[in-house]
């Protein structure tokens, strides 16, 4: 199976050796709330829990540690989004490697801070990972420096297929393991893995919808790749030669996933698995949002592969599924303009239930009569049908409601 293949299981074996006591034995945990949502059995792998909160650490602890003694003196330097870099710095700190990490200069500001924390010299260059790529090459071979790619590394996929050799020893019977695709890097190496282990086991890549790399690659199509994604963890826009045979061969199908998809995940681990994923880290998850019929009483491996996020934008996340949710709602009222009008309006939704977040004033609306006024009330509710109810309410009440949607007004309903 794997005799043309950059790695082979044995090199997997020989790297969960390397890297015991380095790295965390991630638990996998049963999701019983995810599988509830899916209607599949759903195990997770919290690699979100090492101590740069992804799976890039196994595969730099193995490569780090397969260096000779001149080549650490040397140092080495890494292109990254943001958990290559955290995993290079933090291990390369522990054995006294110097590290340089060129980042994309889009990288979310909480990485490039920890990745700086760890004490790794950051460089800021270009808008994408090729170009950062670019750049590291020319340091690297400026400073004599040792080249540590995030994915086209033997040494780095047979670490990152530790995850999968993992899996099975504590759940040999998972049917399938669906696997987020950025440059392949852990699929490939989680591919080798499992199928030495088990070889009828599924596997599928998941990818943003906004950079199809893979699923181009693979299925000779010419999808476009760039723009702005919640998943930058897995926005490459050119796989590796390495793992693309890896990917080809052995993976069963490649799933683009929205961001749409993307956000519902995110939330749905932090709300139902009580665990912080990253855009990237979600990705498997929102497959199986995506298609839930597919792995319905399938038992699924998904690899939660990294939690790092920003707070505020996980929060927003949040916001916006509740309002996906109709669990907060903003409507437009319209009234004439008398005293005790916010009281009468705050004491009939407080009536109906609804927690009132914000409010509003407007005079000055063409729209609204001289001496009307305007008020655009935010309110939380328990969902769907008690918004509905809450805006009959109003409308009997005389309001006029008119639902505020994130990208304007509703037309009005009566």
């Amino acid at each position: 199976m794997t005799e043309t293949f950059a790695i082979t299981p044995e090199d997997i074996d020989a790297a969960a050796g390397r890297i015991a006591g380095h790295v965390l034995r991630t638990p996998l945990v049963p999701a019983p709330r995810l599988s509830e949502l899916t209607g599949a059995q759903v195990m997770v792998k919290h690699e979100n829990m090492q101590a740069t909160a992804s799976f890039k650490e196994r595969g730099a602890v193995n490569k780090l540690l397969s260096l000779s003694e001149a080549e650490r003196a040397r140092g080495v330097i890494a292109m990254s989004a943001g958990n290559h870099a955290q995993a290079v710095a933090y291990h390369a700190k522990r054995f006294g490697i110097p590290a340089t990490i060129v980042m994309p200069e889009t990288t979310p500001l909480v990485k490039v801070e920890n990745t700086r924390a760890h004490g790794a010299r950051v460089v800021l260059h270009g808008e994408t990972l090729y170009e950062s790529a670019q750049k590291a090459r020319e340091l690297a071979g400026a400073e004599q420096l040792v080249f540590v790619h995030p994915y086209d590394d033997a040494a780095v996929m047979a670490g990152q297929g530790t995850v999968a050799r993992e899996m099975l020893a504590d759940e040999p019977d998972l049917d399938m393991l669906i696997i987020p695709l950025g440059g392949g890097g852990l699929m490939a190496g989680n591919a080798v893995a499992a199928k030495a282990i088990k070889p009828g086991i599924e596997l599928i890549g998941v990818e943003a919808d906004l950079y199809p790399s893979f699923f181009n690659a693979v299925n000779g199509q010419d999808r476009p790749i760039g723009g702005a994604t919640l998943a930058e963890g897995i926005a490459v826009k050119t796989v590796g030669q390495m793992t693309l045979p890896i990917v080809s061969k052995l993976v069963s199908d490649i799933v683009l996933v929205g961001e749409d998809l993307i956000e519902r995940a995110v939330n749905a681990y932090a709300c139902l698995q009580h665990s912080l994923a990253e855009g990237a880290g979600a990705a498997g998850l929102a497959a199986m949002l995506k298609e839930p019929e597919r792995y319905a009483g399938r038992k699924v491996g998904l690899v939660l592969c990294g939690g790092n996020i920003d707070t505020r934008l996980l929060a927003a996340i949040m916001v916006r599924e509740l309002e996906r949710e109709d669990r907060i709602v903003a409507f437009r009222l319209t009234s004439s303009d008398r005293p005790g009008l916010l009281g009468k309006i705050a004491s009939l939704l407080g009536n109906e239930g609804a927690n009132i977040l914000e409010v509003s004033h407007g005079r000055l609306f063409l729209d609204v009569p001289a001496k009307g006024v305007s008020l655009d009330v935010t309110v939380e509710t328990r969902g769907e049908a008690h918004s509905r109810a809450i805006e009959d309410m109003l409308a009997k009440n005389g309001f006029a409601p008119r639902r505020i949607l994130p990208r304007g007004l509703a037309e009005p309903t009566r």
